[in-house]
């Protein structure tokens, strides 16, 4: 078990704790990154379709407006246009085709083939005269072309008729490093604040972690102390917690009072157990060294050390029966259960048991009605309740009396009353205890076991029922044993004369 302990460590727990947390907090902080990288990008990159989008339609109309006749003059007009307009040579891309002429554009060196710029070689220079190329063969629409000296491009071409029969293919272009910039930008700033998020999520869940397993380091370590054999230690600094904590310390402190009441009912029985063992062993032997110094025993004097021992003997036998009773008691097998024709039933048990001594018994009025519940076991505690009665009455006048008495919810409840000396208030609660007795002497006398009224509760409450103890009107004592599963039989209605 202390291994088990060991491997619930605290620490453990924080760091595990710290270690989901910031592990949850990346996650949201990669998902939170994506959107608002790719929206950024997006946004700019419409924002860029819808300005390009303007500037072609510019160039189209100016294009088209230029009253020119021949190819030559077209594409003049293209010039002058594109050589008008205020864009920076590095910012935006306009270019005019007109078929059988050079393109006009503000760019010449993405249409030519330019030899190689200083430090550059032929190979290089051909590389990108072919990427600029794709400038003359990329389809009408909007594509995103990768160019010499200006990156990635967005790109708008329209092919124009203008009056007269003249043809010519426009284009627009916007370099996309305004959204490179902006979405390294936006990656600079969630590095910079993921770092800061995981650096507080992680002491923050080290910090709560630390709070939340300190009742778990106080359970371990009650545990730990439980595990070498010391009931005694509870937790005590989870209270003003109003969380699963403190229920669970709540839990684990009754579970530990109750182990500490078993075991110390355990070892209380054990020695009740021995002690009612050792006094018929006591006896038995006491009388056989009697027995066995006298040189010449008579017969008489054999013959009462045998009724002796025989009686002791089944002192004996009946302990062992009511503790092994006692122990199926907690077997699922333990009863029986049928239903029980309860008038019939009592009469017949009270039958029995009033010719076993002379006594004053008297029997209730019985409810007519049925009692799911086994027959033997309910016996047995009903036997046990009047033969308790019955030793302590006085013989021939002492009271003895049953009633049976239908309860609400199905239930039923079964008294027995005497005369005798009755129960202490501050025994009521202890007399269904193993081995407890009101008047020691006169219950081992009397051939007692101490375990009868136990063996009641016992099948009180494998039927889910109770049984208390109490005074009855007489001053004697009184035991109520309720029990669930009762059907009353309707009463027949009467026809009318």
């Amino acid at each position: 078990m202390r291994a088990r302990i060991g491997r619930l460590a605290p620490a453990g727990l924080r760091w595990r704790l710290a270690g989901w947390v910031t592990l949850v907090t990346l996650a949201c902080t990669a998902i939170v990154f994506v959107a608002v990288y790719r929206g950024t990008g997006d946004q700019l990159r419409h924002q860029i379709d819808s300005e390009i989008a303007g500037d072609a339609a510019e160039l189209a109309h100016n294009v088209a407006m230029a009253k020119a006749h021949t190819p030559r003059q077209l594409a003049r007009a293209a010039t002058r246009y594109i050589d008008a307009q205020p864009f920076s040579a590095s910012s935006t891309l306009l270019f005019a085709l007109v078929p059988g002429q050079a393109p006009s554009t503000n760019r010449p060196e993405l249409f030519g083939n330019p030899p190689p710029d200083e430090g550059e070689t032929r190979a290089e220079q051909e590389q990108e005269n072919r990427l600029a190329a794709h400038l003359l063969v990329v389809g009408d629409g909007y594509s995103t072309l990768s160019l010499p000296d200006v990156g990635n491009l967005r790109l708008l071409k329209r092919s124009l008729r203008v009056p007269g029969g003249l043809q010519a293919t426009i284009g627009v272009g916007e370099p996309l490093a305004a959204v490179a910039r902006a979405q390294r930008g936006v990656a600079r700033a969630f590095i910079l604040a993921g770092l800061l998020a995981l650096a507080g999520a992680l002491l923050g869940a080290y910090l709560i972690g630390a709070r939340v397993s300190r009742p778990l380091r106080s359970m371990a370590a009650v545990a730990a102390r439980v595990d070498a054999g010391d009931l005694h230690p509870r937790i005590h600094d989870a209270g003003g917690r109003a969380d699963e904590v403190k229920v669970l310390a709540d839990a684990f402190n009754h579970m530990l009072d109750r182990l500490t009441d078993a075991f110390a009912g355990q070892r209380a029985f054990v020695a009740d157990a021995s002690h009612e063992l050792r006094t018929p062993l006591t006896v038995i032997r006491g009388q056989l060294e009697v027995l066995a110094s006298q040189r010449e025993p008579s017969p008489e004097e054999v013959r009462r050390v045998e009724r002796l021992v025989q009686a002791e003997i089944a002192r004996i036998g009946r302990l062992v029966d009511d503790l092994l009773l006692l122990a199926r008691t907690e077997q699922s097998e333990f009863l029986r259960l049928e239903p029980i024709d309860l008038a019939a039933y009592v009469r017949e048990l009270w039958d029995g048991v009033s010719l076993i001594a002379q006594r004053r018994f008297e029997l209730g009025p019985l409810p007519r009605g049925t009692l799911k519940a086994d027959p033997d076991r309910l016996a047995q505690a009903l036997r046990n309740l009047l033969t308790n009665a019955i030793d302590h009455t006085a013989p021939e006048d002492g009271l003895v009396r049953m009633r049976v008495q239908e309860r609400p919810g199905g239930r039923v409840r079964f008294l027995v009353e005497d005369d005798g000396p009755g129960i202490p208030a501050e025994q009521r609660e202890r007399v269904f205890d193993r081995f407890h007795r009101t008047d020691t002497a006169r219950d081992r006398a009397s051939g007692g076991t101490g375990l009868g009224l136990a063996i009641v509760r016992a099948i009180a409450d494998a039927h889910g029922g109770s049984v208390s103890a109490g005074a009855s009107p007489e001053g004697g004592a009184r035991i109520e044993l309720e029990l669930p599963g009762y059907t009353p039989v309707p009463t027949p209605v009467r026809p009318l004369a």
